[in-house]
């Protein structure tokens, strides 16, 4: 018996039962889609009195009423921007009653601290329910991706869910981890073991705060978008190793243009890759990433995340050699590019070993638990191309990262 009930929009579709469900039952089903649509913006000084892009993102569903906001900022960033807090205010009060500020704005830790403590989480419901925050009012979080990510989270399991308006203020985050649908926190020494996917209500990207970071943070953030460079888009990659030289020495309008193209294809790969939540086992935006996450772990963060990446897209390219599937040439340009953007690809904690062998080789377990039980691991085939493995032969781990350790100190 088959039968079919319309909901508003077509988005609910019924469906009682059929055929291979468990005898003598009686099975209803639901389906229903729900539409994900939110902007990245990118603009200069986003705080300036004729701009635009954060109030445009916070009214852009505008019912008609007074837009409450709570802001929450990465203390490293306002520390590096001693007039950041007073141009805040003074923003929020040149554009009222439209914008309200709920409160005075909060600034938190920000950096991996700020995901290793669920505390903060606790702080920001306690604090966010005592200023009459409820599901129509918006959380401006302005900082680095670990600082958007715990925010988020908090964000995302307050009433369900407020509008997030991420302003991401390193390379890292504008072009990769203050994009996407994922938060999370850190805990029991995994990455991101507790975490939720929610989409943000909109981003705002100002390049105007690189000018806080230092030279690993700049770095840092680079690696991200030769990652999407290698599982997406071969002229990209070859657009990195053009202007490796103008990027090493962190040009704006380069690292402007890395930025923006980095963002298109990670949105690009979320929206159109068929699987925006992670529910299969299928994730090429993991590639290098087995690997980042255990370096992070073992030096306890004193790799930033970029630096961890590089050197995992590093030994996942000669993984890809050791497979068969990519040519050792090509793999050499991959080193060779991440190189002369300024990376070192070797670390102590690389090569640590213990009675079981490479330390390193248990992130293949811990990243099979947070896939949900199967590995599956992306590994190149080309520039531009890549293809899923289950298993990984200890072996070919081993001469992988003894190859990387010599590459990587030039030797």
């Amino acid at each position: 018996m088959k039968g079919t009930s319309e909901a508003p929009l077509g988005l609910l579709r019924l469906v009682e039962s059929r055929v291979g469900d468990p005898p003598g039952t009686h099975v209803v089903r639901e389906r229903f889609a729900v539409p994900i649509e939110y902007p990245v913006v990118f603009e200069r000084d986003c705080l300036a009195p004729g701009a635009e892009a954060i109030e445009w993102a916070i009214t852009r569903s505008d019912l008609g009423e007074v837009h409450r906001v709570f802001a929450v900022c990465d203390a490293g960033m306002v520390e590096a921007t001693p007039d950041f807090m007073a141009r805040l205010t003074d923003y929020f009060a040149a554009r009222g009653p439209r914008l309200e500020l709920a409160a005075a704005p909060r600034i938190l830790p920000g950096g991996e601290e700020a995901k290793a403590d669920f505390s903060l989480v606790s702080e920001l419901h306690r604090t966010w329910l005592n200023a009459g925050l409820d599901r129509h009012s918006a959380v401006l979080a302005v900082g680095g991706g670990a600082f958007l990510d715990a925010v988020g989270f908090a964000a995302a399991t307050f009433h369900r869910g407020l509008r997030l308006i991420r302003v991401p203020t390193t390379v890292l985050a504008q072009n990769d981890a203050g994009l996407g649908v994922k938060n999370g926190l850190n805990a029991h020494g995994q990455k991101n073991l507790i975490g939720t996917f929610a989409a943000p209500f909109a981003v705002v990207c100002d390049s105007d705060f690189l000018a806080t970071l230092g030279e690993r943070d700049l770095r840092s953030g680079m690696a991200e978008a030769v990652k999407v460079a290698l599982i997406r888009d071969r002229s990209f990659f070859e657009w990195l190793e053009e202007h490796a030289s103008a990027l090493a020495r962190f040009e704006r309008t380069a690292l402007e243009e890395l930025i923006r193209r980095a963002a298109e294809q990670h949105l690009a790969h979320i929206a159109k890759g068929g699987d925006p939540f992670e529910s299969g086992s299928a994730r090429p935006l993991d590639f290098g990433h087995w690997v980042a996450h255990k370096l992070e772990v073992l030096t306890e963060h004193e790799l930033k995340h970029g630096e961890a990446v590089a050197i995992g897209l590093g030994l996942d390219s000669l993984i890809s050699v050791e497979l068969g599937w990519l040519p050792n040439q090509t793999a050499q340009r991959i080193i060779a590019l991440l190189r002369a953007l300024g990376f070192s690809l070797s670390h102590p904690a690389l090569a640590r070993r213990s009675a079981g062998g490479l330390v390193v080789l248990e992130g293949l377990e811990e990243f099979r638990q947070h896939m949900g039980g199967r590995l599956s691991l992306p590994m190149l085939q080309d520039l531009g191309q890549s293809r899923e493995v289950g298993a990984l032969g200890p072996a070919q781990v081993e001469r992988a990262v003894a190859e990387l350790e010599s590459l990587g100190t030039g030797a």
